[in-house]
């Protein structure tokens, strides 16, 4: 696996090393010892997996208020999304920065978010699929979201005319 810093301090793009013969081909998309090296999470309290229909299905921006701990390990096992995450982080230098990755089922790339972060993600593709890691199971009561067109993030979505849940298109900006 190799760990690509991004912008954002502590977010990693993380790319598969396959292994490739006649058959196909062999990559890990966790191992705890490189997390651990990197003071990552090594354990995963709950896994989640999030089907979306239609290309241009946008879910975000979600959090969790600050006291809590939640990172997440995001990739997307059919199809691809672009992905977002915003640093909330008030101790960061990138506060209220945001910095997107395109993950696909192709490339097998994964994208690592700490804890302080926002994330969301809009599909590409139908029928694209998103599988990720929470460091924290959901607890409805430390969860927050913020509006995905907030004018205070810029955040430039890649297709314009977003499918959204109603509930998505109610956050609040930050």
């Amino acid at each position: 696996m190799k760990f690509i810093g991004t912008p954002l301090p502590g977010v990693f793009e993380i790319e598969p090393e396959p292994i490739v013969d006649e058959r196909g081909f062999f990559a890990r998309t966790f191992d705890a010892g490189p997390f651990a090296e990197r003071g990552l999470p090594g354990r995963w309290a709950q896994h989640n997996l999030s089907r979306n229909l239609r290309r241009g299905t946008l879910r975000g921006l979600h959090g969790v208020k600050p006291g809590f701990e939640e990172a997440k390990l995001v990739s997307c096992t059919r199809g691809a999304i672009w992905d977002v995450v915003v640093d909330l982080r008030s101790d960061s230098p990138t506060q209220l920065q945001w910095h997107a990755v395109v993950l696909s089922a192709a490339r097998g790339n994964a994208l690592f978010i700490p804890t302080g972060c926002l994330h969301g993600f809009q599909t590409l593709e139908d029928d694209a699929d998103v599988f990720y890691c929470m460091s924290a199971p959901f607890d409805p009561e430390a969860a927050f979201s913020a509006r995905f067109d907030d004018p205070k993030l810029g955040i430039a979505w890649p297709l314009l005319e977003p499918v959204l849940s109603p509930r998505d298109q109610s956050h609040p900006n930050l």
